[in-house]
């Protein structure tokens, strides 16, 4: 994502992120509605039938939710143009552990020797990567405590349909800028590059992967997927590298060396089977 983020550098941090979400849910709404009517009918039905507490409750966690991935939203496409790439790659070094913690703790989710190996190296990895600028440990901390947020309140929330849940999640997130939009009265953005980024943007990294990443919570445990997510910051450390030619201090290399172990660790059972099929 952090390619065409780029593509839109000269725009405010706020407008990309508004005509993201915008964008994102006139895509999905019009899917839902031309060819996904019998699940979104279904899902009102079953919240319908949901105690008074039942409904407090969703309604809690899907605008808890909306919060934090708005909020995770705006930092990350911040610290990309205003920050640093590996900033961004730093706050999803972080995310995986916060979101490994937090459900152990709130959800009770138990965790092998092993794992508790793999995290013990994950974490020696990101104090490694942590010996730089406090800005930018700040804004990855922001990162990544918000999208291991959403990630906890997507697990508990269960019994829905996920692409309707993104939908509604998108609506409520459209709540928070349509003010903003009226009172910076911006001119709407002109320009192929612009709409094009967006559109990619909000197809290719906001609905297709927020709906995997939910459909995975309702499959797998929520310290399995939040370290699945050490995927990303490999990715943004390579892109930074040789995409955007940022200068890296040599001790990150062994830093993501041992990230790589760490993974291949606290995945080796899955790894094992996969062996056997």
């Amino acid at each position: 994502m952090s390619i065409p983020v780029r593509w839109v550098k000269g725009w405010p941090a706020d407008d990309i992120l508004n005509y993201r979400i915008l964008t994102g849910l006139l895509i999905l709404w019009s899917y839902i509605v031309l060819f996904r009517r019998t699940a979104l009918s279904k899902d009102i039905r079953h919240f319908r039938a949901l105690a008074i507490q039942g409904k407090r409750n969703a309604i809690g966690l899907t605008i808890f939710a909306s919060i934090c991935i708005f909020g995770n939203w705006y930092t990350y496409i911040y610290a990309i143009n205003n920050i640093s790439v590996q900033s961004a790659a730093f706050g999803y070094m972080i995310c995986p552990l916060i979101t490994t913690f937090a459900a152990f703790i709130l959800l009770k989710e138990q965790l092998s020797v092993i794992k508790w190996i793999a995290l013990a190296l994950a974490l020696l990895s990101v104090c490694l990567l942590a010996t730089g600028s406090l800005i930018d440990g700040l804004w990855s901390l922001g990162i990544a405590s918000l999208y291991a947020f959403y990630l906890i309140s997507q697990r508990v929330l269960q019994g829905f349909d996920k692409l309707n849940v993104l939908a509604v999640q998108l609506a409520i997130c459209s709540l928070f800028i349509i003010p903003i939009l009226f009172i910076q009265g911006h001119a709407l953005p002109q320009g192929t590059t612009f709409w094009t980024s967006i559109i990619l943007i909000a197809v290719v990294f906001t609905i297709i992967p927020l709906f995997l990443s939910m459909y995975a919570l309702s499959k797998i445990s929520s310290s399995t997927t939040g370290v699945l997510l050490y995927v990303n910051p490999i990715i943004a450390f390579l892109l930074a590298i040789f995409y955007f030619k940022e200068e890296i201090d040599p001790h990150k290399y062994i830093a993501y060396g041992i990230l790589i172990v760490a993974i291949v660790l606290f995945n080796s059972s899955t790894l094992r089977k996969l062996l056997k099929r």
